[in-house]
């Protein structure tokens, strides 16, 4: 007996600016999508018209009123992102939802039962996983290459633009917070990929520059149970692009610098360490052709609906992110989202 065809998963994509369209783009030739939403009505007939039949609203409840929508693409400022996700899971749709998801850790724990309750996937857009270098890494990592783990240290920044502390960005009620929310929690999320859980958080965030009201440079040390550190530094005082991430283990090193575009050209370096110690063995691998991270996060979405699997990033791992960045900010004096829904 022939297999039943699968039915087609279709997508939505509510929030149409830089990011919705980097989604739809990784949907693929004629990508199966039935809506694009977005406020600005023009910003999101613009996207549809990459998909062949698709509709343009400005109305994300006449997306998640029709049937026919399996999935659902939430890419829009911080403080929407988990009301339209929750609106979305309880109405039964699969959710990929934009890094950080929430305002907060506890708009995510009211995700996540409502997930629980409708049976749906929801999945967080912590894309650098899926980056070249990072899924090399992770590979190494995973075959023992490295020995096991001691501790790792990364850099994540930009310079900001004129008028940066005037944007979405610097308002706190908008995006939760300022670096440490922002660029910070894809470190956050990086660390614990490769560490596991962190049981104890120090650090501290502060604004030395920007004329505004959140933080642009935070940093932090984490420690596992275990005792492996993560120490990381997040900034928007970089005034140079830069991404670097070093994992450390008791026989090898790894270290990760750039990201494409304005942060360089990503590179892997990996250091072996000899019996007889000095100057390590040396690899690197150079990825200047760009990535498929946008593609491969999106297989990895319909891979979870597919199976029925947990999605990895997921609201576990969100809601600990959001976690950490709660103690900092707390330990800093900063205010902390307690905005609901």
């Amino acid at each position: 007996m022939a297999d039943k065809p699968q039915t087609p998963l279709n997508f939505a994509v509510i929030g149409c600016g830089l990011i919705g369209r980097k989604r739809v783009l990784a949907l693929g030739k004629n990508p199966p999508l039935l809506y694009t939403c977005d406020l600005d009505s023009a910003r999101a007939a613009d996207l549809a018209k990459l998909a062949p039949g698709c509709a343009a609203v400005t109305d994300f409840k006449i997306v998640l009123a029709d049937p026919k929508v399996g999935a659902v693409i939430v890419s829009t400022l911080n403080a929407s992102l988990a009301p339209i996700a929750l609106a979305a899971v309880q109405a039964g749709k699969h959710v990929l939802v934009e890094k950080p998801g929430a305002l907060n850790a506890a708009q995510l724990r009211t995700i996540r039962d409502a997930a629980a309750a409708t049976g749906v996937r929801v999945r967080l857009g912590y894309n650098h996983r899926y980056h070249p270098a990072l899924q090399k890494a992770r590979a190494l990592l995973d075959s023992g290459a490295l020995g096991p783990l001691m501790f790792l240290r990364a850099r994540y920044g930009h310079g900001g633009r004129k008028g940066y502390d005037r944007e979405w960005r610097a308002d706190a009620a908008l995006s939760g917070g300022g670096e440490l929310i922002d660029q910070g929690v894809h470190l956050i999320d990086l660390a614990g990929w490769f560490l596991g859980d962190f049981a104890k958080v120090d650090g501290h965030a502060a604004t030395y520059f920007w004329d505004m009201k959140v933080d642009d440079n935070a940093f932090l040390s984490l420690r596992t149970a275990a005792g492996q550190t993560a120490w990381l530094h997040v900034s928007c005082t970089e005034w140079k692009n830069l991404f670097s991430l070093e994992i450390y283990g008791r026989d090898a090193k790894l270290a990760l610098e750039g990201l494409g575009g304005s942060y360089g050209i990503e590179r892997l370096t990996f250091y072996k360490m000899l019996p007889e110690m000095g100057p390590p063995d040396t690899t690197s691998w150079e990825f200047p052709r760009g990535d498929e991270s946008w593609a491969i996060e999106t297989r990895e979405f319909a891979d979870d609906i597919r199976l029925g699997r947990e999605p990895s990033p997921g609201l576990r791992e969100g809601i600990r992110t959001l976690e950490i960045v709660e103690v900092i900010y707390r330990q800093s004096n900063f205010p902390v989202s307690i905005a609901g829904f």
